[in-house]
């Protein structure tokens, strides 16, 4: 084989894919570290303070001061632990929590690997996220961090189910698991009008799933310290908090693609369609996210047993009807799509 030949075949394709795989990555691991910021400020002014503003104007450098510190301190590893399995579930969780953004489009065509079954995809990779969790309270060889896993294995498994059948609705709508065409597919309207029910039991589950107020029960510090990280540091302890908020953007931009039209415009005629699509995914990411902080700093935590009452009594039953509503209303008027190619 010629080198010519091998570098188009191989070489180029190869650094064209990385390129692409950084050029999510970096912007992401950035956003990541400014939603901590962004938490910290609305949280201070709902609450009528100032939050961070000391470290460089405006307090814009207070990520890179934290991420500093924790990078500087000591990696502990407890004596009873199973160093590997301890050292391993912080990487498992960041990995899965980036990796399922291959799938999700930020406009037409703009999008990593555009499969067939993209929905399946995300479900699966945000679904594997609870061994990490498993794995970080079994191997820390603590009480503490072993009935913070144990919690977060059941909420994330009770609020997995309804949110399949969340996507189950608008697969039925759209006759597609790619993301792309789920997209297109909102052109006329955005589903979070037709399926508002599903809208809103999809966000709170997107609470669950990512264990936050009022869901925040794995790491609940009255109860139970710091939950499944208890026995982290340094950088470890970064992983899980970069995860956690990486996970965050990742509910915000299938919420955005299920239910917000992705980066549609709200009405297409101008001057809303002038605007780049990328930047309406990002509006409507960021507003996703302001709810999530929203709802942190309006609600107390919810007790265990309201917690799995909401997951297995509400949400289910009422995921399960909204399902078979739709399919008749679908099949009664006609209007079932036909599968699309994408």
């Amino acid at each position: 084989m010629e080198f010519s030949e091998f570098l188009n075949t191989y070489l180029l394709p190869t650094a064209i894919i990385v390129a692409q795989i950084f050029a999510i990555i970096v912007p992401l691991l950035v956003a990541v570290a400014y939603l901590t910021y962004f938490e910290r400020k609305v949280i201070a002014s709902m609450q009528l303070r100032k939050g961070p503003n000391v470290v460089g104007p405006f307090g814009l450098l207070q990520p890179l001061a934290d991420g500093a510190k924790l990078f500087i301190k000591e990696t502990i590893l407890p004596s009873g632990a199973n160093k590997i399995l301890f050292a391993m579930a912080p990487m498992l969780t960041f990995i899965l929590s980036l990796i399922a953004w291959a799938v999700i489009p930020f406009d037409a065509g703009m999008v990593l690997a555009d499969i067939n079954v993209g929905i399946l995809y995300l479900f699966a990779i945000s679904s594997l996220g609870v061994y990490g969790v498993i794995m970080a309270g079994w191997a820390s060889n603590s009480k503490y961090a072993f009935l913070g896993a144990l919690r977060s294995a059941a909420q994330m498994v009770s609020y997995e189910v309804s949110i399949g059948f969340v996507i189950i609705t608008v697969l039925l709508c759209v006759g597609s698991l790619n993301l792309s065409a789920i997209v297109e597919a909102q052109k006329t309207i955005w589903f979070a009008i037709p399926l508002l029910p599903m809208f809103i039991i999809f966000f709170v589950s997107a609470l669950a799933e990512t264990n936050r107020a009022p869901f925040d029960l794995p790491e609940g510090e009255s109860e139970l310290v710091a939950g499944y990280f208890v026995e982290y540091s340094s950088m470890t302890f970064a992983l899980f908090f970069l995860g956690e908020y990486a996970n965050m953007i990742l509910m915000s931009g299938m919420t955005a693609v299920l239910f917000l039209g992705g980066w549609l415009p709200p009405i297409d005629i101008a001057p809303f369609n002038w605007i780049p699509g990328p930047i309406w995914f990002f509006i409507k990411i960021s507003l996703v996210l302001f709810c999530f902080l929203w709802v942190r700093a309006t609600f107390p935590r919810y007790r265990y047993d309201q917690l799995m009452r909401l997951g297995w009594k509400v949400f289910l039953p009422l995921s399960l009807a909204w399902v078979v509503i739709t399919a008749g209303v679908l099949v009664a008027f006609d209007i079932v799509p036909t599968p699309l190619s994408g």
